[in-house]
Parts: structure tokens; sequence; C-alpha cells
């Protein structure tokens, strides 16, 4: 058993450590790279003018994204702790540090949340993923309740993934949360390279690639296009809800910040745009194939109706193939849940270990199961719960509390500790065009951008 998991890690020179740049670069991307950048970006695309949304997304996403992600890993390494102590430290003043105190607990509250719908949305998944096979040994009505939506069955497969990702968290740093990355985020490059040669061989791909990669211009001012766009990069990087507080604090010293963020926002919008390149021409084949992609009004069908409906059936079209396309899709969307999940069950746990609540393997199970009956009962109550838990944090939580951390790493930070902390990584940082231009950029750009989505939010 690791030292991590037998001793409570109450001083910083005890903070667990990603072993390499690449292990720390892969688990953010794994956070980064979320289910909503497989189907809730290509549906942004399609709902939004195609190329268009997605220039003005490639912009915001270093506009804004990379900026504020800059700022909560450098606050996290100078914290080297939980976001809950991190930010109460961040000043010496009583009123800022209980405010801190308190964004960090609402913070951790916030991802707990995210967890509860998060693994409904994991069991809906492999249940989807798991109905093709279990036709194939004739067990038709066993298929039919998988891919129903059914409470029990998702529940099961819901459990089945939070345990996974538990026994993921329990081993650490660098022997879980590390090593797992490291293997899932490649077969995840893989299975969208190799879906992506299928489907753009396909007839009526042409089209959609063409939708997809040529701008109409005359959409890029459309107000809800920026919104949308701005909304989707901030969203994609797992910004204001402590992770990246809590992955800054495992960093390096000599991590040169500003790059190692640049290369995370990088692969994670490129993750995005290559699922823009399955989904976006996948939904021109399925047309072609006769299969609907519209609602009776005209408008695109949902992000989860073409998850879960149009692409399982252009699959079906092709047999014994379709059968393994389907499972090769499922898949993928099943790692890209799984390290997001990874990162989301590390925040609270962090907390737990750090403020001497629980040991690391006692607090990821017992995070998981007590997750896990608030999974239920909104799976039990579906209607009235499931849509106000997911407009509660990804809508109004994640801005506001974004908006927060923010201002502290700008504004309650003092310049010179920014200073010091990023140079521990770069010591020529002082006279670089970055940082000229960063401490102004997230004192003035970045939370009017943040207030600007909030207001068009609420």
């Amino acid at each position: 058993m690791s030292h991590e998991n037998t001793v409570y890690e109450t001083s910083i020179e005890n903070v667990p450590q990603f072993s390499s740049r690449l292990g720390f670069y892969l688990a953010a991307v794994g956070s980064a790279v979320g289910i909503g950048n497989i189907w809730g970006f290509p549906s942004q695309t399609a709902d939004n003018g195609g190329a268009a949304f997605v220039l003005i997304y490639l912009c915001f996403s270093f506009l804004l994204a990379w900026p504020m992600l800059v700022a909560e890993l450098v606050i996290g390494r100078y914290g080297r702790s939980d976001p809950v102590t991190t930010l109460e430290n961040v000043s010496g003043k009583p009123f800022f540090r209980v405010l801190g105190k308190l964004t960090g607990w609402c913070s951790t509250i916030t991802v707990l949340l995210i967890y509860t719908f998060y693994a409904i949305i994991a069991g809906w998944i492999i249940c989807f993923g798991l109905a093709p096979l279990v036709k194939l040994f004739g067990l038709d009505e066993l298929a039919v309740l998988l891919t129903s939506f059914n409470a029990w069955p998702t529940m099961i497969a819901a459990g089945a993934f939070m345990a996974m990702v538990a026994a993921i968290v329990s081993g650490g740093v660098a022997d879980g949360i590390e090593k797992w990355c490291s293997r899932l985020m490649p077969m995840l490059v893989l299975l969208i390279v190799v879906l992506i040669g299928f489907t753009l061989s396909q007839e009526g791909a042409l089209e959609g690639l063409q939708y997809f990669i040529l701008p109409d211009f005359s959409k890029v001012l459309s107000k809800d296009l920026l919104i949308s766009a701005l909304g989707q990069s901030f969203f994609s990087m797992s910004l204001g809800v402590g992770i990246m507080v809590v992955y800054g604090a495992y960093l390096t010293r000599d991590s040169n910040i500003p790059v190692m963020a640049a290369g995370v926002a990088v692969t994670d919008t490129l993750v995005a745009v290559m699922a823009g390149l399955l989904i976006i021409p996948g939904m021109f084949v399925a047309l072609n194939h006769g299969i609907d992609i519209y609602t009776a009004d005209g408008a695109l069908k949902s992000a989860d109706k073409l998850v879960f409906d149009v692409l399982p059936q252009l699959f079906l079209q092709f047999g014994s193939l379709g059968v393994l396309l389907s499972l090769a899709f499922f898949v993928l969307l099943t790692i890209t849940a799984l390290t997001s999940a990874v990162s989301i069950l590390e925040v609270p746990v962090a907390v737990f270990q750090r403020r001497q609540i629980a040991h690391r393997t006692s607090s990821a199970w017992l995070i998981s199961i007590a997750t896990f009956l608030v999974s239920l009962c909104v799976m039990i109550w579906f209607d009235p719960l499931f849509d106000f838990v997911v407009n509660l944090t990804t809508r109004y939580a994640m801005p506001l509390l974004s908006l927060v951390v923010c201002i502290y790493a700008a504004w309650i930070w003092s310049r010179d500790q920014k200073l010091k902390e990023l140079q521990k990584g770069c010591p020529e940082i002082e006279h670089s065009f970055f940082w000229k231009i960063w401490p102004w950029y997230i004192r003035f750009i970045c939370p009017t951008m943040v207030m600007i989505l909030i207001f068009f939010t609420f």
C-alpha cells in the first residue's frame, strides 16, 4: 500500500505529485476532455452555424479559457493543498479568508453534484454500449431494456462506473490518476481517429465535412452563437470547480505553467474538433441512410438524441461491423466520462485528506457511495431533479465560482507572489510578453467575459 493511502498528508512537503509533466498533461487533458466535448461541442456546432461556431469557439478557448486555466493552476501550485485550504490562505485578511473558505466548499459541493448526474449519463452510455452485444446473443428483451433509459439497469451501470472511478482515485496521484489517464487518453484518440476514418469514407460525409469546416461568416456575430461559443470554451476546461486548483497543487515546482496550460488548452480543443469531425459528418451520413436527424419543427435533434438515437441507428446499417463500430463509439464515450470523473472525485478526496477527515482510500469510497445514493434519488425523481441539478451546477454555480476564483487570483493574491510562483518554472518570465499581458488580462478581460456569460445565463 502506498504512503498516500496510509498517512494523512497534512504538510505541504507531503503533497503528492505527478511523476512527469506528460503525466500531468494527460491527466489534465483527460479532465478537460469530457462527455461534453464528444456530444456537446458537435451539437452546439450544428445548432450555431457549423464552422462559424468552430471559429469563434477556437478564439474564445484562448481569449478566456487559457488565461483562466493558468490562473487556477498557478494558485493551486502556490497553495499546494485542496481548494478550500488554498483559497482560505491566499489572503491574511479575515474577510477574504472566510470568503475563500466558503468558495472552496461551494466548489467541492458543486463538483459532487456534477458527479451525481455525470454518473447517470455514464450509466446510459454503458447500457447503450452493451445493448448490441446482448442482442448478438439473442437477448432482445434485455437489449430493449438497456436502451430504454430504465432506472435500474442505468443505476447498476452507474454504480459499476463509480466503483471504477473510486478504484482509480484510491491508487493515488501517480499510481492511480496519472497511470490510468496515460493509458486511456491514447486509446481515446485512437478510437476517434478510427471512427472518423470510417465515417468520412461513407456517402454523405462530404456534405457534413463542408458544413463543419467552411464557415458562414454572416453568422459569426450572432449573439446566440457568441454566447454558446463562450460558454462551451469555458466549461470544456473544467474551470471553476477546483479541479485545476487541485491538479496545480500536484505539479512540480519547475513546471512551466503557461506552456503546460497552453498544451492542455490546445489538446482539449483539438479533441473537441475531432469529435466534430466524427459526429457532424456522421449526422449527414445518417440522413443519407434515411435516418431523421431533425425534429418535427425542423430543428436539429438534441445532443442526447444524436448520441443515443441517431448514431446507434446509423451503426446498425452496417450489420456485424456496425456492432463493432457501436461498441467502439460507446467505449470512446466511457473513456471520456471516466477520465473526467476521476478528476471530479479527486477534488472532494483532496479536501477530505488535507483537512484530515479521512484517508485517500476511505475518502474515495465513502464519497462515491454517498454520491451514488444521491444519484439514485435523482434517477428515481428524474423529471424534477435531473435538469435542476444540471442547470444549478453548470449554468449558474460554475461561472459564479470561476468568477470568484479569478478575482482571488487577479486582485487579492499579490502580483509579486504570482510572479515568484511563475518564475519557479520559467525564471525569465518577468521579461516575457506573457507577463506584460496576463496580470491585467485576468484582472479586467476575463472577469468581464465571465460576467457577460453570467448575465446572459440568468
